[in-house]
């Protein structure tokens, strides 16, 4: 929960203070100190400098703390991910001074909070056990006063390692539950994963697309909060009612009381106009939780509206804990006014909003980083501009990560980015027993109501592929043929329950406006996932099963909520963490910094070029060629998707961003460079586009409309030899219907091509609103490996730090490639007609000649 305190002072208080003192929140961010554990002996004596106190920074992790002190080397570069397994493999203790008053014990409570521990902690005061954790993903307080004394005081915190500590527990079973991704490091034996038993961020074992790094340490903000008789645990903000007229709020106080009393509670809304709403109530509390909702109506509410329908206004409500006439607790909220609901009915998956049903575009996103407390609020902020920039409406958290800072879904509301958030399941099978349910319904009840109000929000999800991974997957029917029908129902039901109710109760008791779907994908148990028949889908035939890339044409899925290519990073990212460019996709640290297959996904990706565009000539031509792929797969898929319009309602690709500098399915890299997929992507999620589809020897011409109103339109394609010159040409006005997707044509080739070679001939559709181009896509008829392309004869005239490109021929997929130097183009990856120009800006610390030196244009005709 958000929540401002009233007073922020240092370990310091007044003497005498009256029984309704404000609370006061001092931070304790500084002054820790870790070392190994002195019990775990080997380690002590393995790494005899990290045996000695050294500085730690909170929050952080005992990781990056190591590396500052460069104890171990930075896991991100070259193939240094080995060297710092240890870390994850060994006890840690952290500690740090706490100096208290005689006037600071005369509070009645001193409570210790962490925001974060990760995972396995005890927390002990001058020697006192006073709190052990096993949640990550959870906040801890405890009551330190009885464990302090006046002058110093020492606060110990120690970790186990996750993995020593479940291992023998997991060695011992005859059959461990199946997990995610089974560690390279042969710290853990194949099959044998600890992950599944512990709740902890699962992208720290390792995934397809980043590095095994078992974090430990003190990973979120830690505080003491002074306070006397009663405290506000929560503010939650919940819309009963919304309509034109009025929005029916309630405030919803959890205040925590220590003796019976009375006090007043007051909540006050106000609007982005200024106007403000009051409303207070003197309520009698008693000793433990006390649950109070007070009333508030918001007359001609402004509603929040999704990027592209409209603007996002928000709302800030406060709340007041007043006792003796002091308000001796507040809270903060800030919150948009929106109506969510799902699209069901006949299988049918689709968000509508504000009674608009909304094609969901967008991307999956994974953790920022390694280390979550580098991710600075600039740095999700920026991201997400990135997506809003290239027509993106909708940002799918998935679930083996952690959840996400308040910062994050801030930045989504103001700019209007729908969020599908996951709960943190990433495919492992769950625990079935109760203890294991009951530490995740705090979880999540805590989560829920931190983010509850925001209305990016749009979905609460269970997790990622538990569910559909339980009934499809071959090693999850293996393992239920192993363990017999009593244990599969056992495990199968505690599955049930997690996801079918402590879930969906938690989001029902604390963000009752926000559907909730319990995975991903999911039909919501109203039968079989992850078909094109129901619910949402994630498809996988293409890349991780081979199938050509035409196989994303073969079907109209209800919602793609995952799909993916892989692309490599700009050669600035790979120099970067290389250190060097002579390499070939086979080099060690390709396959280091390439985690699908355990390295072998370089060799998929050349499976792929050699499938539809050929040969490499050099490692800039492998990297160019790769991206080139990834972009036209995805927007293949992307663009069919949208045609298929209503019978699908959404498409988010995998995925937007990195955790660390990789080769992978991103279409923004580790280091913010936009692949040719992300440029792309601004111009197959635009509202208006046209959607053309070669498939035996047909073009079938769609278009599509986000908008929602008709919009008058033109549309044509236009038939050429690949030397330019002009074959056949179809086309007509239409008017495009609002919220909606149409097809037009189903054109013969021999309409359009006459007696022109399919591998010599091209096509060019376009799609017209007034005398602006809205939307253009280039045809071939054969793969682009086998199309005779002329040499486009590129050339470059330089203005400063702008380029303008121009083509004798058609230049396909134009890239500006720069290698090494950092610099970042306006537009990319685009086609040039015959005799067109482009005109684009270069954002780069380079000075103008130097990336005028720099520049070499690709594309699939020739490089210049």
């Amino acid at each position: 929960m958000r929540r401002t305190a009233l007073l922020c002072l240092p370990l310091l208080f007044l003497a005498g203070a009256a029984a309704a003192a404000p609370k006061t929140v001092t931070p304790l961010d500084t002054g820790w100190r870790v070392r190994i554990d002195p019990a775990d002996a080997a380690a002590a004596k393995a790494h005899p400098r990290a045996a000695r106190w050294f500085a730690a920074t909170v929050p952080g992790s005992v990781q990056q703390d190591l590396i500052a002190t460069r104890q171990v080397p930075d896991p991100f570069l070259r193939t240094n991910e080995a060297a710092i397994q240890w870390a994850g493999l060994t006890a840690w203790q952290y500690q740090r001074v706490l100096d208290v008053t005689p006037a600071m014990l005369q509070r009645d409570h001193l409570d210790l909070v962490f925001d974060g521990l990760d995972t396995f902690a005890t927390v002990s005061i001058n020697g006192q056990v006073a709190l052990t954790a096993d949640n990550a993903h959870r906040r801890w307080r405890v009551d330190a006063k009885k464990w302090l004394k006046a002058g110093r005081n020492e606060v110990t915190i120690a970790f186990a390692s996750p993995i020593r500590k479940l291992q023998p527990m997991v060695l011992a079973e005859a059959n461990p539950l199946p997990g995610e991704y089974d560690s390279a490091f042969g710290d853990e034996p194949a099959g044998k994963q600890t992950s599944p038993y512990i709740r902890k961020p699962k992208y720290h074992y390792s995934w397809d697309w980043g590095p095994r790094i078992v974090n430990i340490g003190v990973w979120q903000d830690v505080r003491l909060e002074a306070w006397d008789e009663a405290r506000l645990d929560r503010l939650l903000i919940e819309q009963v009612a919304l309509n034109d007229r009025e929005a029916r709020l309630a405030a919803k106080f959890e205040v925590i009381a220590d003796r019976a009393r009375t006090a007043t509670l007051r909540a006050q809304v106000a609007g982005p106009d200024g106007k403000t709403v009051t409303a207070e109530q003197e309520v009698s509390l008693a000793p433990g939780l006390n649950r109070v909702t007070v009333p508030l109506s918001v007359a001609s509410p402004q509603r929040w509206q999704p990027v592209g329908y409209g603007a996002q206004p928000l709302y800030r409500v406060s709340g007041a804990l007043v006792e003796d006439g002091i308000a001796s607790d507040s809270a903060e909220r800030r919150i948009g006014l929106r109506t969510v609901e799902l699209i069901r009915g006949d299988g049918a998956f689709g968000f509508r909003v504000n009674g608009i049903p909304i094609f969901a575009k967008g991307a999956n996103v994974i953790p920022f980083d390694s280390f979550p407390s580098r991710v600075t609020p600039a740095t999700m902020r920026g991201l997400l501009r990135d997506a809003k920039a290239v027509n993106m409406n909708m940002l799918r958290i998935w679930g083996g990560g952690h959840y996400l800072p308040d910062g994050f879904f801030d930045a989504a509301d103001e700019m209007g980015l729908m969020i599908w958030s996951d709960f943190m399941f990433g495919g492992s099978v769950t625990p079935p027993d109760a203890a294991f349910r009951e530490n995740v319904r705090v979880e999540a009840e805590e989560q829920v109501a931190r983010l509850s109000g925001h209305p990016s929000i749009v979905l609460w999800a269970g997790g990622n592929e538990v569910l559909s991974g339980w009934e499809n997957w071959s090693d999850r029917k293996a393992f239920k043929k192993r363990v017999g029908a009593d244990e599969q129902e056992r495990i199968g039901t505690g599955m049930a329950v997690l996801f079918d109710r402590v879930l969906r109760q938690a989001v029902r008791d604390y963000d009752p406006a926000v559907p909730y779907w319990p995975g991903s994908p999911s039909t919501d148990y109203d039968g079989p996932v992850d078909t094109d028949a129901a619910g949402d889908r994630h498809f996988w035939d293409v890349w991780s099963g081979s199938k050509p890339v035409e196989n994303y044409l073969n079907s109209c899925p209800r919602f793609m909520s995952e799909y993916g290519f892989q692309g490599a990073p700009d050669l600035a990212t790979i120099k970067d963490f290389a250190g060097t460019l002579r390499l070939t996709p086979d080099a060690p640290v390709m396959r280091a910094h390439q985690k699908f297959l355990a390295g072998a996904g370089n060799e998929r990706l050349m499976f792929y070029l050699r499938e539809r565009l050929g040969e490499p000539r050099d490692f800039a031509d492998f990297v160019y060629l790769t991206q080139v792929n990834q972009m036209q797969a995805i927007e293949l898929a992307a663009l069919h998707h949208r045609a298929c319009r209503p019978t699908n309602m959404g498409s988010l690709y995998w995925q937007l961003n990195d955790v660390w500098p990789a080769i992978s399915w991103a279409s923004i890299d580790h280091s913010g460079r936009w692949k040719l997929l992300h440029y792309a992507a601004r111009r197959f999620f635009a509202p208006q586009a046209i959607v053309a589809e070669h498939r035996d020897g047909t073009l079938r011409v769609a278009v599509v409309s986000d908008a929602t109103q008709p919009i008058a339109a033109r549309w044509r394609v236009r038939a050429f030899a690949s030397d330019g010159s002009a074959l056949g040409e179809r086309g007509g006005d239409l008017t495009l219907a609002p919220l909606a997707a149409a097809e037009v044509a189903s054109i013969a080739d021999t309409e359009l091509f006459a007696a022109a070679p399919a591998e010599a001939s091209y096509a060019v559709a376009e799609l017209m609103i007034g005398d602006a181009v809205a939307s253009r896509r280039v045809i071939e008829r054969v793969l682009p490996k086998a199309m005779r392309w002329p040499d486009p004869g590129l050339s470059a005239r330089w203005d400063g730090r702008s380029v303008t490109i121009t083509a004798r021929k058609l230049a396909r997929a134009v890239m500006l490639d720069f290698g090494a130097i950092d610099a970042r183009p306006s537009d990319d990856g685009f086609d040039l007609l015959p005799g067109e120009s482009r005109t684009i800006t270069i954002e780069s610390d380079a000075s103008p000649a130097a990336l005028k030196r720099a520049l070499v244009l690709r594309s699939l005709g020739g490089n210049k």
